[in-house]
Order: structure tokens, then sequence, then C-alpha cells
């Protein structure tokens, strides 16, 4: 960890435009990440899902247009259409090789994530690190597993990938920043956390405006804040 980067969030994209987390389609995510891409001077690392699609090559497809939206980096899940369950290994090694051979034959230096989810659901820890390895020996430049959040446990994947780096999500309170580097973290990143944080803000201020009080909007960030961070928005 040592740099400042931006990523997408598939939740959070979702949210924002009044659709459930995988509602957004292949075509809307491409022009969200172009958009992104053109306003910041930040590297940016995109969530591709499950590369909207199921067969390798259809990933591969899918990814060489995400790359010509200027991305840094972009993240491939194992997950089925909608979430609904994961792939099988050999299945998920393939679209990852897919996805790296779209990258490498682009000629563009992209960061290639690949992403078990199955540790959110009933999967184990060992079931997890060996699709990680997998993947890394398929060409991911960085493994990802969410739902890990034991000490323990996060050093176990660490040692197991090494010498690629470990994503983990921090979706609420635990290590902190440091205590993840001593664990030889080196990538964090939040998902759709900070979406949450601040749709609770709002539910929490509209339930009280509903109930006659405006107390709720003591705590809200100033005019001048805002327009303070977004004209400086991307800019080192």
């Amino acid at each position: 960890m040592g740099f400042a980067a931006l990523a997408s969030t598939s939740s959070g994209h979702a949210w924002t435009t009044g659709q459930p987390d995988y509602g957004v389609t292949r075509d809307a995510v491409l022009a969200h990440l172009t958009s992104l891409c053109a306003a910041v001077g930040l590297p940016i690392n995109a969530d591709f899902e499950n590369g909207f699609a199921v067969e390798p090559e259809d990933v591969a497809a899918n990814v060489r247009p995400g790359i010509e939206t200027g991305l840094a980096g972009l993240s491939i899940e194992g997950s089925k259409p909608g979430g609904a369950g994961l792939h099988d290994l050999p299945l998920s090694v393939a679209r990852i090789r897919a996805a790296r051979a779209a990258i490498d034959a682009s000629g563009q230096d992209v960061i290639l994530v690949a992403r078990t989810e199955g540790l959110l659901g009933d999967g184990t820890l060992f079931a997890a690190i060996d699709k990680l390895v997998a993947f890394a020996e398929a060409g991911a430049d960085c493994l990802y597993a969410p739902g890990v959040t034991e000490k323990d446990d996060i050093a176990a994947i660490v040692r197991a990938v090494a010498p690629k780096p470990l994503n983990v999500l921090m979706t609420g309170p635990g290590p902190s920043v440091a205590e993840l580097a001593d664990l030889g973290e080196r990538r964090i990143s939040v998902g759709g956390a900070l979406a949450r944080v601040a749709w609770g803000a709002v539910q929490a201020a509209a339930q009280q405006i509903k109930d006659g009080s405006f107390a709720g909007l003591a705590n809200a960030a100033s005019g001048k804040s805002l327009n303070g961070i977004f004209e400086g928005f991307g800019k080192p």
C-alpha cells in the first residue's frame, strides 16, 4: 500500500440509479466507467462483476471494451448471473485466463483482479484459498476474497497467494490500515460501504423529517466543503 486509487462498485452504482446490485447492464457500466476515467486523475479499478458473461470467450469480449474506457484495472467475479451461486473451479479458471489474454492482447497495462465470493456464503477458507491460488496461476495480478475479516484468515491467504497481493474488503469496523499492513495486506477496498453509509444517513434524516424534526440535517456537509472537494477531485 502506497498510492491512491479509486474503484467503482457495482452495488453503489446500482443503488444510485435506483436498481439492485447486479441490475446494471454491461453497456451502462461501460458508460459509467468512461465518465469516471475522464473525470479524475487517479487510476480507476472497475468492479466488472462477473464479466457480464458466463463463457470465457464472452468474458474476453466484454473485457476488451472495458479496457478501452481507460481503466487501470478490473475485477472478475466467479459468480453466476445475478449472483446466483458460483461457477465450478475449471470454468472459473478458464474465465480468468480468458480475461488475462484479452488484457495482454490489448497491450495496455491493466491489472487483473480475480475474485471469489465463496467466503460470503457457506464456503470454507481452504476452498477460497484453492481458488485464489488457481487464479494466480491463471494470470491474475491481484487476488480478492470478499468476506475474509479475521486476522489469522487474512494472514493465511496472504501467505498462500504471495508474492501476488491480496485485496481485503472492509465493509464495517475491523482491523486498522496499520494492522492490515502488518499482516502483509497490500490492497484494501470498501466496496459499497461508503454508499451504504450515505444512504443510512439519508434514511435516518428522512425518517426524522417524517416524524416532524429537521434535527437530522445538522450533520450535513456544507456546500462550500463539497464544492472544494469536487473542484479538486482527482488531482494529486
